[in-house]
């Protein structure tokens, strides 16, 4: 890790040509070396979170733009320290000329995430506040905007910090008991240390649930659409975006390879995957097309299993749903094209619903619903083809996201790190939890305690290491 006593400088701003470009810098000299190629104001002599326009020259007095710069001095600042920021306008040679002009003065480049880090090191913001940073930046859909802001404010680090004084105060008394254990005192509560470690683990075990959800919405929720050939995939995808994306024909096997196209439903965003028919391959290519549609199913979150109710018969939607399923994904079974049985009238749906019937006498659909419905599978029908029920399938898929208690405004897990903290949280308190019903000497649960902390602490940055601090912020972007 560089010296942090560095002055650093760095673009803030996407690469490429724009109107305005801002390059930062921050610490103890950024204001100095400023006001060396800066003419206009003195900004050593200026009020923090003041803006100044000006020139700025190079060491043969050539001007090499006129900008504005604002400055934020310590402690009222991003970072904590000094903190100047130019903007000029957004030519590339405009940009690279000021970054080398403020090098040769005495900054350097920034390291990635240089900026964040040092807002952390100087207390600006816990660790999992400056990870919020990183994930509001690559934020797509309003959910993982939200779920950023909420922990950039501090949302999982109160709740943390929360459980970990409880046990703090708990550790505190069983520590003071071993100072004491020839005199066989007891400072700490025994019954009630049971109980605050079940509700700490309780609400953790709670935390650690919501990351399927966190994940899947910082990443996007992969939705595969699969069936038979001319089940109507990709009539589907097409009704879905309101747009022309998939060749859509009559002829079995026009889809070769996967299609992948996003949809926003409520904020969080799906990345629907249209595949290829799933058949006895005709040719090589299409055996490809196929084998990808079962791998792509395999890594999806959601299925969309796509087929004609009144051509297929129960057993081959059991064949395919057991190729396709995967242990933990939802999927829903759509019935298709009931369009083409009724007469798309007033009584459309009484024709749809009678020819449904008067199938399920001759067939018995019901081992097979009842089976997948054991797995939470949703059934619903649809005409894509007219866009009937688009909607109401909408609808569904973000309930499948959501769960029940929906995003309301429970603290959602999104960081792998945050969660594998966690789960060795909730362990060492579970050991702690069988020691004490065990009996066992409080030195044991002192030590399972203490690593629930450290494990806790980890978190919020409380507890921390260079490689730790190294892995996270190597992977901001340069200019934050």
């Amino acid at each position: 890790m560089k010296n942090l006593s560095d002055t650093i400088i760095a673009l803030s701003t996407p690469q490429g040509e724009g109107a305005i470009a801002v390059i930062r810098l921050s610490g103890k000299e950024a204001l100095t070396l400023c006001d060396k190629v800066f003419f206009g104001k003195k900004l050593i002599n200026q009020k923090s979170h003041t803006a100044h326009f000006g020139t700025i020259k190079n060491e043969g007095g050539q001007i090499v733009d006129e900008v504005l710069i604002t400055i934020f001095k310590n402690p009222q600042s991003y970072t904590g320290e000094d903190v100047c920021e130019i903007s000029c306008h957004g030519s590339s040679y405009i940009v690279q000329q000021i970054l080398q002009l403020m090098i040769r003065q005495g900054a350097r480049h920034a390291q990635p995430g240089e900026f964040t880090l040092r807002a952390f090191m100087n207390g600006k913001m816990d660790l999992s506040q400056a990870e919020a940073v990183a994930d509001l930046i690559a934020s797509e859909s309003a959910s993982s905007h939200d779920i950023a802001m909420k922990q950039m404010r501090g949302g999982i680090t109160n709740e943390i910090s929360h459980l970990r004084q409880e046990l703090i105060d708990f550790a505190a008394l069983i520590e003071l008991e071993l100072d004491f254990g020839e005199e066989d005192v007891e400072f700490a509560d025994r019954g009630k240390l049971e109980k605050l470690i079940i509700k700490i683990n309780t609400y953790i075990k709670t935390l650690m649930s919501s990351f399927d959800l966190g994940n899947a919405i910082k990443h996007g929720i992969n939705t595969v659409i699969a069936g038979r050939p001319n089940a109507g995939k990709s009539t589907l995808l097409n009704a879905l975006l309101n747009e022309e994306r998939a060749i859509v024909s009559d002829i079995a096997g026009t889809t070769r390879d996967t299609i992948e196209e996003t949809l926003n439903i409520k904020g969080i965003t799906f990345r629907l995957i249209d595949t290829a028919g799933i058949r006895d391959a005709t040719d090589q290519i299409e055996a490809v097309g196929v084998r990808k549609t079962y791998e792509t199913a395999k890594k999806s979150s959601i299925l969309i299993y796509v087929f004609d109710y009144m051509d297929l018969e129960p057993p081959q939607i059991k064949e395919d749903l057991d190729k396709l399923y995967v242990e933990g994904m939802k999927v829903v079974l759509l019935e298709n094209k009931f369009d083409l049985y009724s007469s798309m009238h007033e009584n459309a749906q009484w024709n749809f619903d009678q020819n449904r019937q008067e199938k399920s006498k001759k067939e018995n659909w019901s081992p097979i619903y009842d089976e997948w419905k054991e797995k939470g599978f949703v059934r619903t029908y649809s005409s894509s083809q007219e866009k009937i029920y688009v909607e109401q399938l909408k609808e569904k898929l973000y309930e499948l996201a959501v769960g029940e208690t929906g995003l309301q405004n429970n603290t959602i897990i999104s960081n792998v790190r945050h969660y594998d903290a966690l789960q060795s949280a909730h362990q060492s308190l579970q050991q702690a939890l069988d020691n004490l019903t065990q009996g066992i000497s409080g030195d044991f649960v002192a030590m399972d305690i203490r690593h629930a902390l450290q494990h806790l602490g980890e978190i919020t940055g409380e507890i921390s290491t260079d490689d730790l601090l190294e892995s996270i912020f190597s992977r901001f972007c340069i200019g934050k």
